[in-house]
């Protein structure tokens, strides 16, 4: 490929992005499973223009989401069975949170940059936090897209040995994904779930439908305090959120709650990889920054944090999607 090519590659890609974001907002793959088969069909369907979902298939067949041609009639791949919304794992609504919100700020990407300071404050006027409490759709919809991202939830048992663990606490856990793959895991084990107010009904409707009776939820604020009394301490995504000051307060909170030595904090994050290896932790390094202004960061940025928290990393373990696991232990 030229270097002309490969300049016009990157700059389209949002444009693929955003054919891919439609055809998920037009429940195309859904149309689709269900009979649609040709573009006439798809846009009666979705309530579209047949010329305008002739095109838009057209290029999504070339980019190799569906498969088939306007005669023979389309067809669902494994990516766009990704896109439905009835199917295991389905990614439409991280789809539609990236094409809608995300997609919008990221257009102050350059504001960003120049100020160090998030793009989605810019675009919205408010911080990601208050644009999402003030919004349950919007919310809910964070959450679903959150879900769809996180099949690396799955390597969590796999890569650390739970054994013994009784109780397991999973810190700003959100709709309880993560805690419930964990859970499911370690039949013997209870869960925590400790977030903020509006977050809890969320997570008590999708624990309830996969663990019952093996959760508490608990209320409160990460920067204030955090329930001891667990033997593991979960924190996924969080940290990226924040400033270094504002991980060394909660994680000096976490510390606190680790009262028996024996305790250990799993913190997953995307870490920054030496030598510039692995596009997917640079990528939303700069998409935090746009988002919430926050940060990916390297190993040594990890450690750093928690060495200021009387934490020591003890460990780490590479998860799928460019994801690692890293266990710390209290001093």
């Amino acid at each position: 490929m030229t270097a002309p090519q490969r300049i016009v590659e990157v700059i389209t890609g949002t444009w693929r992005a955003q054919a891919l974001y439609t055809a998920a907002t037009l429940g195309l793959a859904d149309h689709l499973a269900a009979g649609h088969r040709t573009a006439t069909e798809l846009a009666a369907a979705a309530g579209a223009d047949t010329d305008g979902v002739a095109r838009l298939m057209r290029l999504l067949v070339g980019m190799g989401v569906f498969a088939g041609d306007e005669h023979a009639g389309y067809e669902l791949t494994g990516e766009s069975q990704l896109l439905r919304g009835d199917v295991p794992g389905s990614m439409r609504d991280m789809c539609v949170l990236y094409g809608e919100e995300f997609h919008h700020a990221w257009g102050a990407v350059a504001t960003s940059v120049r100020t160090g300071r998030s793009g989605f404050e810019a675009s919205f006027g408010q911080d990601l936090h208050a644009y999402l409490a003030e919004r349950p759709e919007a919310g809910e919809k964070f959450l679903r897209a959150m879900n769809a991202g996180s099949s690396f939830f799955a390597d969590v048992p796999r890569v650390y040995d739970f054994t013994g663990c009784r109780r397991i606490a999973d810190l700003a856990g959100g709709s309880g994904l993560l805690l419930s793959t964990v859970l499911a895991a370690v039949p013997a084990a209870h869960g925590v779930l400790f977030d903020r107010p509006h977050m809890l009904p969320v997570a008590r409707e999708h624990l309830t439908a996969t663990v019952p009776g093996r959760f508490d939820l608990a209320e409160g604020d990460l920067f204030d305090a955090v329930p001891g009394g667990s033997d593991v301490y979960l924190l996924s995504r969080i940290l990226q959120d924040w400033d270094d000051d504002r991980c060394v307060t909660l994680l000096t909170n976490v510390r606190k709650a680790m009262a028996d030595k024996d305790s250990r904090l799993l913190v997953v994050e995307r870490v920054i990889p030496d030598g510039g290896t692995g596009i997917l932790p640079q990528l939303f390094d700069l998409h935090l920054l746009v988002m919430a202004g926050g940060r990916e960061r390297t190993l040594d940025g990890y450690r750093r944090l928690l060495d200021a928290a009387s934490l020591r990393l003890t460990a780490t373990h590479d998860m799928s999607l460019e994801t690692t696991l890293l266990v710390a232990e209290p001093v």
